[in-house]
């Protein structure tokens, strides 16, 4: 029997809705303040009120600053705040791997590196204290998994540190790559911290899972808007193994490609994978006259197979595509952090429905990343990483792998 939860955001998401959500659900407040107050000491407060939003009960969670003149914060900053703190090491994981998301994504809209990534609305104190709020909530409900429904991300325009954008933003936009979005709504339903915290805690977009319903929760946003009610939801359910699919219906499609240049590869399966594919990779084949070719095949769900499908054919020189579906069979996923050198590096944890480990593997651009800011060859970096997780106890005894 596992706990799992499923964010219902098709109203939007913020941080503080996500937390407001998870303490109606259950998670002890003062708890939580504690965790906080470790990571941020006497600089916040949470306050727990209940509102109305159109209508409909929910709690409201305000961060209040009790300490004058909070400075905006570089990603390192946080990350040591947080790495530092003397907090349980499932909530210092989850969110190292929400800020490491944030980062990336920020890092990518202004052409930075991750590394030199300098937040303002995100740095800021109250969302690092959304942040380490939620994961440690999480952690209080015993949460050991988490999926999450299509997300609203509103229209027209917001004010930021940068101006007046766009909505969505572009970090929210780059957060959704991959994810089932909607431009439903007006101005700013879904915030990046919002929809950071959904992408690195949620491993899948779907409808309500098959679950036994054990708590339900509410998270209001600050407006309260006629005609919508301005709330997050989460659904916490029980799961057995008969409870879980044990498979899913996915499709791949197909196209034989002899007349491109191979320089081109790398980036055509880059872009599969940023649009939402599952997998993409090429098999070499010989066609008939002896041609050499590639096969280029994409593994996907049904809402990923139209865009995919034109993404092929305009990114490769095939006349057509080929689709068929299948079903995969798939090992839950989740991720923990090792420091390297002073660098973190992830570990993907693909584990049974009973949490038995059967792979923990580095993540190789965390790898990459780490060799070249320490200097140091990347195999050195691989070999240690894949050290610090056996010594961590992140991988399964090997007396059990043999089994």
């Amino acid at each position: 029997m596992t706990t799992h939860l499923w964010i219902d955001a098709g109203a939007g998401v913020a941080g503080d809705m996500l937390l407001g959500a998870l303490v109606d659900a259950g998670a002890n407040l003062a708890e939580v303040q504690s965790v906080v107050d470790a990571v941020l000491p006497g600089t916040v407060r949470l306050a727990l009120t209940e509102v109305s939003r159109a209508g409909l009960r929910a709690a409201k969670v305000d961060v209040e600053v009790i300490a004058p003149d909070q400075p905006h914060r570089r990603w390192t900053e946080i990350r040591t705040l947080i790495e530092v703190a003397d907090i349980p090491e499932p909530v210092r994981d989850s969110a190292v791997h929400v800020f490491e998301v944030l980062a990336d994504a920020e890092a990518h809209v202004h052409g930075v590196d991750p590394a030199d990534v300098h937040f303002h609305e995100v740095g800021a104190w109250d969302s690092i204290a959304d942040v380490v709020g939620v994961c440690a909530a999480l952690h209080l409900l015993g949460v050991t998994s988490v999926s999450g429904g299509p997300v609203a991300l509103g229209s027209g325009t917001a004010r930021t540190s940068h101006g007046t954008v766009g909505v969505p933003a572009p970090a929210t936009l780059r957060l959704a790559t991959g994810w089932e979005v909607a431009a439903v709504g007006e101005g700013e339903l879904a915030t990046p911290t919002g929809l950071a915290l959904v992408r690195a805690l949620a491993t899948t977009c779907e409808a309500l899972p098959r679950m036994r319903v054990t708590a339900s929760g509410s998270g209001a946003g600050t407006k309260d808007v006629e005609g919508r009610a301005n709330v997050t939801r989460v659904v916490v359910g029980e799961v057995t193994d008969t409870d879980t699919p044990a498979a899913q219906a996915l499709w791949v499609l197909e196209a034989n490609v002899d007349d491109l240049d191979p320089r081109l590869w790398p980036g055509v399966l880059e872009s599969l994978i940023e649009a939402g594919a599952a997998d993409a990779w090429l098999v070499p084949i010989l066609m008939k006259k002896g041609r050499p070719a590639h096969t280029l095949s994409v593994l996907c769900d049904d809402a990923h197979r139209a865009p995919l499908r034109d993404l092929v054919l305009r990114h490769t020189t095939t006349l057509g595509v080929r689709e068929h579906p299948v079903t995969r069979h798939a090992l839950d996923r989740s991720f923990a952090t090792v420091t390297i050198h002073g660098h973190p590096v992830r570990i993907k944890l693909s584990h049974t429905g009973d949490g038995t480990v059967v792979h923990a593997t580095p993540e190789f651009e965390d790898v990459r990343t780490a060799a070249e800011q320490a200097g140091i060859p990347a195999r050195i970096v691989l070999d240690t990483a894949n050290a610090a997780a056996q010594a961590a106890e992140l991988r399964e005894p090997a007396r059990r792998r043999q089994d």
